[in-house]
């Protein structure tokens, strides 16, 4: 039997001015806490690579020193207690996962406020009407937002984060679903490949347009304008909060493309086959060094924009996440020269590849989509690793 499965219901609050500035002053001193956290554990590292003896510096040693610092700096004290503590569990999974050296300081600029309230029994909420509901959270009180639909199930956490010029609340629920143990549809399978658009082995291509002409033209725009605001001034601040309120609106819109094919995939097949791509190595920057210049750097920084506006990694836990519901296996499988192999045939010839979207095989004729030939040859791997049933 899998675990009972967690489940994130995000609603855009409404915060009175108090309770804004209040949640500021949380993130500034969350944001203080995980780089002071993080320096720390640099320094302890270096000193045990030189050969001293230090203790290890890990979550348990640093939640004991945040108690005595607490008790000593009363800036510290403005915060709750518990959220300074999520933060620290989050660094410490950040370091374990990728290295502490890695792991990325939270520059003021750069990273966006947010902070957990773990203890789920002293969050409620209630409905006020139609579209208006509102929250209890710790140190906050009742706090309005904008109902789109109930929490369903027992709340576990909820994280308040800014995005754009809106504060969010993310409710984190137990609803008491399992994942299905075998599928509605079992030994149905169906190989994709990520590229300009979403292609299948059935034959499907999903696509759609993440940012208007204009759209990206005023994008264009306002990052000229914010280069050239003063540091600190209000209108590099509005400046920001408009690019942010843009480039907020396609990130939606990949997101709910995403979710919204993985969850046709995954209803459809027991498995889906996706490409293991390195997305990090595929969109680095080919600048170089003063010595050694790259070439065709421009069209380098081109593609890697491309790829990254297309959201394949977004897609990959798309999918993931919609398989709990259904049962679905996501396997991942080498995409070496699966847009260069013929699948009727199995030739390999790179000038099969006519174009981005034709296919024609030199030896057997063979004329396809490319990016659907591609899907169809991730799908004859992922028979060849695992075994699919019936």
């Amino acid at each position: 039997m899998f675990p009972p499965m967690l489940t994130a219901y995000r609603y855009r609050l409404s915060l009175t001015d108090e309770q804004a500035q209040r949640c500021v002053e949380y993130g500034a001193i969350c944001r203080a806490v995980w780089n002071t956290a993080l320096d720390q554990r640099r320094q302890v590292l270096r000193r045990w690579r030189r050969g001293q003896d230090v203790p290890f510096c890990g979550y348990r040693l640093q939640a004991a020193q945040l108690v005595e610092a607490k008790a000593e700096e009363e800036w510290l004290r403005v915060a709750p207690s518990h959220i300074l503590q999520q933060t620290l569990k989050d660094l410490d999974f950040a370091c374990r996962r990728h290295g502490t050296f890695k792991v990325r300081w939270r520059a003021k600029g750069r990273w966006k406020p947010s902070f957990r309230f773990p203890d789920g029994p002293r969050i409620a909420v209630e409905r006020l009407g139609r579209k208006r509901g509102r929250v209890k959270l710790p140190k906050l009180g009742w706090v309005r937002f904008r109902w789109s639909r109930a929490p369903q199930g027992t709340i576990r956490s909820a994280t308040v984060s800014l995005d754009g010029r809106h504060w969010y609340v993310s409710l984190l629920c137990e609803d008491g679903e399992h994942t299905p143990g075998i599928h509605a549809v079992p030994g149905s399978a169906v190989g994709v490949d990520r590229g300009v658009a979403v292609a299948t082995s059935d034959g499907d291509l999903f696509d759609r347009t993440f940012q208007t002409p204009k759209e990206h033209e005023r994008e264009r725009r306002l990052r000229r304008r914010l280069s050239r605001r003063c540091r600190g001034s209000g209108n590099r601040a509005r400046t920001k909060a408009a690019l942010s309120a843009l480039t907020g609106r396609v990130r939606a819109r990949r997101a709910d493309f995403c979710a919204q094919t993985a969850a046709v995939l995954c209803a459809k097949n027991a498995v889906v086959v996706l490409e293991r791509l390195r997305i990090a190595n595929m969109t680095a920057s080919a600048k170089g060094t003063v010595e050694m210049p790259g070439r065709n750097v421009r069209a380098k920084a081109g593609l890697n924009q491309a790829i990254l506006s297309k959201g394949w990694h977004g897609f990959k836990l798309a999918c993931e996440n919609k398989a709990r519901r259904t049962g679905t296996r996501v396997v991942e499988v080498d995409a070496a020269y699966t847009s260069q192999t013929c699948h009727p045939c199995g030739h390999v010839d790179p000038k099969s590849r006519e174009s981005q979207a034709s296919f024609r095989c030199t030896v057997c004729g063979h004329r396809e989509n490319a990016d659907v030939n591609a899907a169809k040859n991730t799908l004859v791997r992922g028979w060849a690793e695992i075994p699919l049933p019936g």
